[in-house]
């Protein structure tokens, strides 16, 4: 069930990703040039991706998976194009507008607009949910995996952003600045706390591999949450 912080902060991604700030992420997820401090939040993107992909099945041939928070589409292309059966979907209509006109055609992708969480998608063998979780705090990101894991029999891939002293001072001077001036905040979260709530609320999953990326002002961490 949606909490009320998760629809809060929903909200507010919805109306920054899909009014605010659609055409930078479509330029940002091109290869049009973008200044330095956008080329490491690219790079950064992309290790991500890379990395995630990597745990997956090199053969995804009638998996079903769930691209939860698709953006422009480049991951749901990927594993498409491996063989799954891919149900893309995001809160930003303008970016799955990008994503459905940038992918090739031929491919099993369903691009959806609206919530992750709507159980009327069905179910699926795996769900990536890259970078979509970060502006959410710890006990909504394990809530969203717990209502996701009731529906899917493999893994689940997400990232958070790890609490490190920079993301720390960067999380608290953001505050400072107008709301109207700033994007939704992305909201640092514990190692160590993760795996405790996802302990107690997904007793039939345990966390396996986790692996950081760093690239100049990007920074995230990716973490499995397998069956056990």
């Amino acid at each position: 069930m949606m909490t009320a912080t998760y629809a809060r902060y929903r909200s507010q991604l919805e109306t920054y990703f899909d009014r605010t700030a659609s055409k930078t992420w479509e330029q940002l997820t091109s290869d049009a040039p973008v200044s330095r401090i956008r080329a490491t939040v690219r790079a950064g993107r992309d290790r991500m991706r890379e990395t995630l992909l990597s745990w997956l099945p090199a053969d995804m041939t009638g998996l079903r998976l769930l691209d939860a928070g698709c953006g422009t589409g480049s991951l749901a292309v990927e594993a498409a194009q491996r063989g799954a059966d891919v149900v893309a979907i995001d809160i930003a209509g303008s970016l799955v507008h990008v994503a459905r006109d940038r992918a090739p055609a031929g491919l099993s992708i369903d691009w959806r607009v609206g919530d992750m969480l709507d159980p009327a998608l069905g179910r699926f063998d795996h769900v990536v949910a890259m970078d979509s979780l970060i502006h959410y705090p710890a006990f909504d990101i394990v809530d969203v995996l717990r209502s996701l894991s009731e529906r899917t029999s493999g893994s689940i891939l997400f990232t958070f952003a790890p609490a490190t002293p920079m993301l720390n001072v960067m999380h608290a001077t953001g505050k400072l600045f107008p709301r109207s001036d700033r994007a939704p905040a992305i909201i640092p979260a514990r190692d160590r706390l993760l795996r405790t709530l996802v302990a107690g609320a997904i007793p039939a999953a345990r966390v396996g591999r986790t692996q950081r990326i760093s690239s100049g002002f990007y920074t995230s961490q990716a973490m499995e949450i397998a069956r056990v």
